[in-house]
């Protein structure tokens, strides 16, 4: 049954653009081309940029202080050419029962003047201001309307992006909106079948993802279109997470990792005698999966994030030492010279008293010291290289690189971040650590 929901829903929302109702196959063309939408499924996705709230109507001569735009109704008295040159401009006049207000035009006078008739009833909405006290609407919408109690909607209007090309076909976001809510009319709920557990949805209090749809785009209140763009987000990161965990049990039922089984003489020797301060229960819980993550026979490719000051880089280090204690050499690779500067010092000062060869390799580095630690490096004599981008470069060779850290990783490449696997035959486990994550670290 929920196949063939899945399916039929496919069948309607994979249907071309071009099949809706008043829908040109040139507009279709250049909504393809314009903004990618060429599906039901696209153009339903295609979201409102915000909402122009035109449920109520306000009276002239009542308009609530501070308002920004109003929508009043009225007969339209008159129109009025003034002013010369630059100045000239189109005045009209509209009259309820509590007053009159003026609207202008400053431009595409000609057009107004033909679309608009005296004497008629309208429904009018823009943006308010006062002039000599009086309120007046420059370019405002016109829509004309008949006989009988004059409501407003009873939805927010959406406001959809549009393009200049677009617009000068007639596909402005307006029409956009014209032809989503001829497209909401075509789809039930068994177009839109939902994806999300049932439980899930009851527990964290989610809207269902055909009302989403339809809210995100025709809410009736504020409320319902924050509830409606709740969902949706929800949605959008659960399916994110979904296939990030089926790429990561994909890469891990044919990674391979070094596995660091033992926790030796270094790691111990400073944990207890040298360590500068006592580590906080973040820290040893990280430490913790950091091991477990090293010993399951898998690289480890983790994001460990924290504030400036959080203490990562003593994280860091401790799974360094185990690296060391296993046989395994560690590189260190942060953004900026300054900041390898800072980690070389820190990190030589703390083990100072331990058996560990650290280097630092930068673009500042001579060559006669780059023509050492790129010996040490290849030959195992140097346990842990700490540098700038230098620790990438291709002549850097490791003899038995098994861990290595990234610094502020966002100031880095996804390309540059990859090249630290390719530093030995089995990948090393890496480290990246930030205090601000981004989307492209996923």
């Amino acid at each position: 049954m929920q196949k063939s929901s899945i399916s039929q829903a496919a069948d309607i929302l994979n249907t071309p653009i071009e099949y809706l109702l008043g829908m040109t196959q040139p507009r279709a063309e250049l909504l393809r081309k314009e903004l990618n939408i060429s599906t039901f499924r696209d153009l339903i996705e295609h979201y409102p940029l915000r909402h122009v709230d035109k449920t109520q109507i306000d009276k002239i001569g009542k308009i609530p202080p501070g308002s920004e735009y109003v929508q009043v109704a009225g007969k339209l008295l008159g129109l009025q050419l003034t002013g010369q040159g630059r100045a000239r401009r189109l005045v009209g006049l509209l009259k309820d029962d509590t007053g009159i207000m003026e609207l202008v035009w400053f431009q595409g006078i000609q057009w107004v003047q033909k679309g608009l008739q005296t004497d008629t009833h309208y429904k009018v909405f823009g943006k308010v201001s006062y002039f000599m006290g009086k309120p007046q609407i420059a370019h405002p919408e016109m829509e004309k309307f008949t006989g009988g109690e004059i409501k407003g909607k009873n939805y927010l209007e959406p406001v959809y992006p549009s393009t200049e090309k677009l617009k000068a076909k007639g596909l402005d976001g307006k029409s956009i909106g014209k032809f989503t809510a001829e497209l909401l009319k075509k789809i039930t709920p068994s177009d839109i079948p939902e994806i999300i557990p049932a439980e899930w949805i009851h527990h964290y209090k989610l809207k269902g993802r055909y009302d989403a749809f339809r809210q995100i785009h025709f809410p009736s209140r504020p409320d319902e279109y924050q509830q409606a763009a709740r969902r949706l987000k929800f949605e959008e990161l659960f399916l994110a997470q979904v296939r990030i965990q089926m790429l990561r049990v994909a890469r891990h039922r044919f990674s391979q990792g070094f596995v660091f089984d033992k926790v030796g003489d270094l790691f111990n020797g400073f944990f207890h005698n040298y360590l500068p301060f006592s580590l906080t229960g973040a820290q040893k819980r990280v430490i913790r999966e950091i091991r477990k993550d090293m010993g399951s026979g898998r690289q480890m490719n983790r994001l460990l994030q924290g504030d400036v000051g959080s203490g990562k880089t003593m994280v860091a280090l401790l799974s360094m030492l185990i690296a060391a204690d296993n046989g395994f050499q560690s590189v260190f690779m942060a953004p900026t010279e300054i900041l390898a500067q800072q980690h070389y010092n820190s990190i030589t000062r703390m083990l100072k008293d331990l058996p560990m060869e650290v280097r630092l390799l930068t673009g500042s580095t001579t060559a006669k010291e780059r023509k050492v630690i790129l010996a040490e490096a290849a030959s195992g004599g140097l346990h842990i290289l700490i540098g700038t981008h230098s620790v990438i470069e291709e002549k850097v060779q490791f003899h038995n690189l098994g861990f290595a850290v990234v610094d502020e990783q966002h100031k880095f490449g996804v390309a540059q971040r990859a090249v630290l696997w390719k530093k030995n035959v089995v990948p090393p486990h890496i480290l990246v650590m930030t205090a601000t994550p981004i989307p492209r670290t996923l």
